[in-house]
């Protein structure tokens, strides 16, 4: 028998995925009831713009999705406001015509050992549900190999495309918008020296030195290294690491302005728990904070986490990350 469910949240999120334990069912009823009135609202809104069939870029565009794009609305939004629907118009058929290509056995292996491995907590992942979307992933995942081969396949993208995949519900579509995440978003995330993703949580850490002090002395003092703390972050995204309709909210924003929103979401975790993590006294014990910091209410109440990415950090232009980044490589490079 099935103990009488405690409230009225179903234990499988609309994405496929399983409520944890631990999910708090009250503090997440209370959430989402204010939460549908914003959706509903916002979903009204975006109808009427999309209207006109093609999805500008305007100040319009910019604002409606920092306030959060509508499920329905969102493979199509990100389609275009990524670039990734123009690259799959200009290319007709090459997505199949990559999947039909010489096999690369050392490419499918890959490939496949991480299939099980990608959310084991999603019911539409799982080999005993018709139709697995591992299948889907697979190809996705193979195609985009053959298409980068520089890239090849580099664990963290299944993440990605999983997320990818379950927002559009096609194939091919995934596969565009992972080519826009992979070859133009994050440049050099995934390549096999991975620089760009070293850059970045460098980059970070010249962020944090300069807009949290406190936090950025703390760090030399213990000779904790960024990537021990915030690497699966850049990686995945916060996949896996913030509530999916947190996630979903920052990719709006992600695809519409770039790479720069990654380190603002960053910039905020740390900001609204400096002081939980300035009781830090040791590396084990950061580490620990810093997996705390993705959790509880603060990121779940979605709407008013992204209102404060957008607050918290202070400015934060392009020009700044892209003059960051040179200094931060040119330096990784030099220590070889």
């Amino acid at each position: 028998m099935e103990p009488a469910e405690r409230s009225r949240v179903p234990r499988i999120d609309p994405y496929g995925f399983e409520r944890p334990e631990d999910f708090d069912d009250a503090a997440y009823e209370k959430f989402f009831s204010s939460y549908l009135v914003t959706l509903t609202r916002r979903a009204i809104k975006w109808s009427r713009l999309l209207q006109g069939g093609s999805v500008p870029r305007s100040r319009t565009v910019k604002r409606y999705v920092r306030k959060g794009v509508p499920l329905e609305h969102r493979a199509r939004v990100w389609m275009a406001l990524s670039g990734a629907q123009a690259q799959m118009d200009q290319n007709p058929g090459y997505y199949h015509r990559l999947l039909q290509g010489e096999r690369n056995p050392r490419l499918e292996d890959a490939i496949r050992t991480d299939l099980n491995r990608t959310f084991p907590d999603n019911v539409k992942f799982r080999k005993t549900t018709d139709p697995c979307l591992q299948k889907t992933l697979y190809n996705v995942l193979l195609a985009y190999g053959h298409h980068n081969q520089g890239v090849g396949y580099c664990q963290g993208m299944n993440f990605i495309a999983g997320y990818l995949i379950l927002i559009t519900n096609n194939e091919e579509e995934s596969f565009w918008l992972l080519d826009a995440l992979v070859g133009r978003i994050l440049p050099d995330y995934y390549s096999p020296a991975m620089l760009g993703l070293k850059t970045d949580q460098e980059v970070l850490g010249e962020l944090v030195r300069a807009k949290l002090p406190a936090v950025g002395a703390l760090m030399e003092r213990l000779g904790v290294l960024w990537t021990l703390l915030v690497s699966r972050w850049f990686i995945c995204l916060f996949v896996d690491v913030l509530p999916v309709e947190t996630v979903l909210r920052i990719w709006d924003c992600l695809f519409n302005e770039g790479s720069k929103i990654i380190f603002r979401v960053a910039l905020t975790l740390i900001k609204q728990h400096e002081e939980f993590i300035l009781e830090a006294t040791s590396i084990p014990d950061i580490c620990e904070k810093f997996k705390q910091i993705t959790k509880g209410s603060f990121v779940m109440e979605c709407h008013t986490f992204m209102q404060k990415i957008f607050s918290e950090p202070g400015s934060l232009s392009m020009a700044t990350v892209a003059k960051l980044r040179e200094s931060c490589r040119a330096r990784l490079l030099a220590q070889g």
